[in-house]
């Protein structure tokens, strides 16, 4: 464990972020200023009288959170919520005690991931590992910038859940995240971007968020849904995420028991507050898909809760043409689209 964190930890960064601020200060004034110059004899002789106004701006640290070197040459991950705000300026301060300017190349769509890039060269870099093969009850070792103060802290538990589904919100932000790893090592606000590590010294997991109200429960994105998106930015400098264009709840034993739905495996496309179950337009929509319907297989492989059908999807480039198997008021199709970039709209 000690050589996992002795191999990781120099790759481990700290992400402060900085806003322009006003400088306020109390000013002199005169409340009496509307009256006639004759009157105003008679009121605020010997009183002073102040308010609150701006004097400029001054550049400070508003937050801050972590990330990991994955390139010699600077690209670093960190979660999209870190560096969510575009006004803001974002520092990197790495484990040898050096301060560098980070540039955001790319912001996830649809995930809590971002890539930063430093002008750097020769850094230590994490290595990757394969989130496909955790297993419930192995160690964890999560590394971060702790309670945006303390870096590098290191904290071990073990694996307690996989394929979580949970709606996290802060700094404004509220969303839905599918497929997580679920962990009892401790993640506080500020691990937020570190890696959550195997015993190897892998990265498995990118720490992305706690419970506050309940102790040690804490969760990562696991590494293999952000691989292509990484390889994306590292060829195009953008982030080219497939897009199929369907909101959708997974089906599980409760869910079929309490809709009287015929299986108890898939995803029921089905709208919601943010939308409808189809996206007007989408590849979803020139394929024939429709509301109500159930995607059972997608590309031949079948679609349960572990294998949800946004994780199907991200398995395959824009411009691939899938085959979807669908039950559609009892009967099963086959429906092809061809995946197009997710808009950035959605």
């Amino acid at each position: 464990m000690i050589k996992a964190v002795e191999q990781a930890s120099p790759a481990v960064v700290s992400v402060v972020i900085s806003k322009y601020v006003p400088v306020i200060e109390q000013c002199p004034y005169n409340p009496f200023s509307d009256l006639p110059p004759e009157f105003q004899q008679f009121f605020g002789e010997g009183f002073e009288f102040y308010q609150p106004c701006q004097k400029g701006s001054k550049l400070q640290e508003v937050g801050g959170g972590s990330g990991f070197i994955i390139s010699s040459d600077g690209l670093i991950v960190t979660n999209k919520h870190v560096v969510y705000d575009e006004k803001a300026s974002y520092t990197v301060l790495t484990n040898d005690g050096k301060k560098y300017e980070a540039k955001v190349l790319a912001r996830d769509p649809n995930r809590d991931f971002a890539v930063l890039k430093i002008s750097a060269h020769s850094l230590p870099e994490i290595r990757l590992g394969d989130s496909d093969t955790v297993k419930l009850g192995q160690t964890a070792i999560a590394i971060g910038n702790a309670l945006g103060e303390f870096r590098n802290t290191v904290s071990v538990g073990v694996i307690s859940g996989l394929s979580r589904k949970i709606t996290a919100s802060g700094a404004g932000l509220s969303e839905t995240f599918e497929g997580l790893i679920q962990t009892d090592a401790a993640i506080n606000q500020g691990n937020s971007g570190g890696p959550l590590l195997n015993l190897k010294g892998e990265v498995i997991g990118i720490n992305v968020a706690m419970v506050s109200d309940a102790q040690n429960i804490g969760f990562a994105i696991p590494i293999n849904q952000v691989k292509k998106a990484i390889e994306s930015v590292r060829k195009t400098g953008r982030i080219i995420t497939p897009y199929l264009g369907v909101r959708y709840t997974i089906i599980n034993e409760e869910l079929a028991q309490k809709e009287k739905l015929p299986v108890k495996e898939g995803a029921l496309v089905r709208g919601g507050q943010d939308g409808p179950g189809v996206v007007p337009n989408s590849p979803a929509d020139k394929a024939g898909i429709q509301a109500e319907d159930i995607i059972i297989e997608f590309n031949g492989e079948k679609v349960t809760q572990d294998n949800y059908l946004g994780k199907l999807i991200q398995k395959y480039n824009v411009g691939d043409t899938v085959t979807l198997k669908v039950l559609r008021r009892g009967k099963e199709i086959e429906l092809k689209a061809t995946l197009e970039e997710r808009p950035k709209s959605l």
